[in-house]
């Protein structure tokens, strides 16, 4: 995810500082991991030197005076292009697992034990996700389910690739 793209959005509601842009980035799109003030002000230093936003003010604060910032014109345009711009699918033809699986079987290592440990891992991460649904909000039903899906299908991988071991070892011994 862009976080310049998502900075952009939220200033399209009205200028803010850095401070309450973390703030509300965190709220809304941090689940597991929120965003460093370094960052939010690195990315509003590049989207300020490249015309996206603009200073609107300072303030005093307790510290140093507060800069708000400003969505400008090609800034809006920017987050609508983006928008409009349909995310990559993401291919997993050779991912670690299967480098995994078939490293083991080229070693003389248990295959399905690679599989049984990640499968465990999966489930035990789906378990976690579900409970949190059950917490959530609507934001973080949406995106449980969406990880949920995808651990969903790496588990029925695991399943196929468990069912064809013994095929792939001999593919692998060739």
């Amino acid at each position: 995810m862009s976080v310049g793209h998502v900075l952009l959005g939220l200033l399209e509601t009205g200028p803010r500082h850095g401070y309450d842009l973390k703030h509300a980035y965190d709220a809304r799109f941090a689940v597991d991991r929120s965003l460093h003030y370094g960052q939010v002000y690195a990315t509003l230093a590049r989207l300020l030197r490249n015309g996206l936003v603009t200073e609107s003010g300072t303030e005093p604060g307790s510290g140093p005076e507060r800069k708000s910032y400003a969505i400008t014109d090609a800034g809006v345009t920017d987050v609508e292009q983006w928008l409009a711009t349909p995310e990559k699918p993401e291919v997993y033809l050779q991912n670690t697992l299967y480098t995994k699986v078939v490293l083991a079987l080229l070693s003389g290592r248990d295959a399905a034990d690679v599989l049984d440990v990640q499968r465990a891992a999966h489930l035990k991460t789906m378990r976690e996700l579900t409970k949190r649904k059950t917490d959530g909000d609507l934001a973080d039903v949406l995106v449980c389910d969406h990880a949920l899906f995808h651990l969903e299908a790496d588990l029925r991988w695991l399943e196929l690739t468990a069912a064809r071991l013994a095929d792939l070892a001999e593919a692998v011994r060739r």
